[in-house]
């Protein structure tokens, strides 16, 4: 029996992972990062997935425009090509060309950036960002919304009133514009506000929420509407003028009947004071311009069946003074909510659209949690877009030549991680 002899097998081990410790420790670093932005936006899928319909806010209610998203991705991707072609000159020995591509990549990176900081100043104009408890804007339209309106409009309204004070001190005025955001703040206050506080709590009918609940959304509406893009929008737009039509043609049967009711009360007034001008005696009837309250407390002291019944007159026709006076204010708040109307009319996109230098609350369901979300998830990855514009500056300092080709990979893997965050970033937050 024959024994074959087989040679030694000889085997060879690699002392280290086949991979240089610069990207062993990159791809430990983006392991982490991974798994850092898998959390975010996986809670941010869970939040918006996860809330009720019509309770999270689509991109137009919350100025986020889709062009500028989509320009922005473009941007990117077009930055993570001349990051390639940067490492393949830089592997053909083109270190010109290469430090030309590493150049423009700076440049995009730059010009997203730039857009997103113009976002960023969009939502802090309209008041969209975090803060605690909340910024501008409110979960829900309800008397707490209308409290936060009030509040906001007389803080302003009473800084210009101390102004004018000291500046009246100084035999000063305040300036033109000041005088209109003061005129405008009071209308605000008396045809917005306590107009709208007034129908949900005194002219709703007691225990009728709808009513209160129409009053007060009507109210969120013409601050902030939320007109969605498309067919929808322009037909709830249509829908909101149409009411504030028919507001206005029962405002106006309303004060017709009040300057009807008006007319009576005068008219009663007059026929009482032609009574007591015959109570009177002539020396008195010729003193009857005296106001009313003095000929009152003079008739009181006055004996005798005939200042009696002056006394009665006089007090029947001061109550009628009082009810005349009454419907004059009235009568200016009907005319006041008219003139309003007229404005909201003109304004379809909104109060805060039209007077931005108000910063006036507005309702904006699961608002504050977009907010929240939007700036933290955007956030971190602006951060870790400017990270990587740093690292192309540290790398453009060197030549580029095939000896820091492998600066340029270990590099462009980062950039190509921080797109891909990105893109998924761009549906979640501007297509749904």
């Amino acid at each position: 029996m024959s024994h074959a002899h087989h040679a030694a097998v000889k085997l060879h081990y690699q002392p280290a992972l086949p991979l240089g410790r610069g990207k062993l420790c990159l791809w430990l670093f983006l392991s982490t990062e991974i798994m850092f932005f898998a959390g975010l936006i996986g809670t941010y899928i869970v939040l918006r997935f996860g809330a009720p319909p019509g309770s999270w806010p689509t991109p137009h209610e919350v100025h986020l425009q889709e062009y500028v998203g989509a320009f922005n991705t473009f941007v990117l991707i077009c930055s993570s090509v001349t990051i390639v072609l940067a490492l393949e000159a830089s592997k053909q020995n083109q270190a010109g060309l290469s430090k030309f591509w590493m150049i423009l990549t700076f440049i995009l990176g730059s010009v997203f950036l730039g857009v997103k900081g113009y976002e960023y100043n969009e939502k802090f104009k309209h008041g969209i960002f975090p803060t605690k408890p909340h910024s501008r804007i409110y979960e829900k339209a309800d008397l707490y919304y209308i409290q936060g309106v009030r509040l906001s409009l007389a803080s302003q309204r009473d800084k210009l009133v101390a102004r004018q004070g000291e500046l009246q001190q100084q035999n000063k005025t305040l300036s033109e514009g000041e005088v209109q955001k003061l005129a405008v703040l009071n209308d605000l206050i008396t045809n917005l506000v306590q107009w709208t506080e007034l129908r949900a709590v005194r002219d709703a009918p007691e225990g009728d929420q709808l009513a209160r609940r129409l009053a007060i959304d009507k109210m969120a509406k013409a601050i902030y509407p939320h007109w969605v893009l498309g067919k929808e929008g322009h037909e709830a737009e249509e829908l909101y003028s149409a009411s504030l039509d028919d507001e206005k043609r029962q405002l106006e049967r309303d004060l017709s009947t009040i300057e009807q009711q008006r007319g009576d009360l005068q008219r009663q007034r007059d026929a009482l004071r032609g009574d007591l001008d015959k109570l009177q005696p002539p020396k008195a009837a010729a003193s009857n311009t005296v106001d009313v309250g003095i000929q009152f407390v003079v008739l009181q002291n006055q004996p005798g069946a005939s200042g009696e019944q002056q006394t009665k007159v006089l007090g029947e026709i001061g109550r009628l003074e009082e009810k005349i006076q009454a419907t004059d204010a009235e009568q200016k708040r009907y005319q006041g909510r008219l003139a309003l109307l007229d404005v909201l009319k003109e304004e379809p996109h909104g109060l805060a659209h039209k007077y931005p230098e108000l910063h006036l609350p507005m309702v904006i369901p699961s608002g504050n949690m977009w907010a929240s979300t939007y700036f933290l998830l955007t956030g971190f990855h602006a951060i870790h877009v400017l990270v990587g514009l740093i690292a192309f500056v540290l790398v453009l300092l060197y030549k580029l030549d095939h000896t820091k080709s492998h600066i340029l990979e270990n590099t462009g893997l980062y950039w190509h991680f921080v797109d891909l965050v990105w893109i998924f970033l761009f549906p979640l937050l501007y297509l749904f």
